[in-house]
């Protein structure tokens, strides 16, 4: 239960309607995996535009639910936006994506989806 993520700032931005916080961890589960899943290859391919605009989408969702790696998100974002192509984010990718899988399926767990 919740160990993954926090619910804390999605309760205060529904004002603790929970049809409104299960709808957007509904939102969470249709968005977040397919960015992560556009990350995962998009890194590997050196696809510097579309890492960018993958990390730049998830980024308000990962913050809204806590995670804990909006700044490694940051990290693989930047790479994608001012092409490091001296830079690895290997490792970086591993702990968002990681981070998102927990959550992932946490939050089908906590709410039946």
């Amino acid at each position: 239960m919740a160990q993954h993520y926090k619910l804390d700032r999605v309760r205060e931005m529904a004002d603790n309607d929970e049809d409104f916080v299960a709808a957007i961890a509904a939102a969470f589960l249709e968005e977040v995996p397919e960015d992560a899943e556009r990350l995962r290859t998009a890194v590997p391919a050196k696809d510097y535009k579309e890492v960018y605009q993958a990390a730049h989408k998830m980024k308000p969702t990962i913050d809204l639910f806590e995670l804990g790696v909006l700044d490694t998100l940051i990290e693989v974002q930047d790479w994608g936006k001012f092409e490091q192509t001296d830079k690895n984010v290997d490792e970086q990718l591993i702990i968002v994506l990681t981070a998102v899988d927990n959550a992932v399926t946490e939050i089908k767990a906590d709410f039946g989806l």
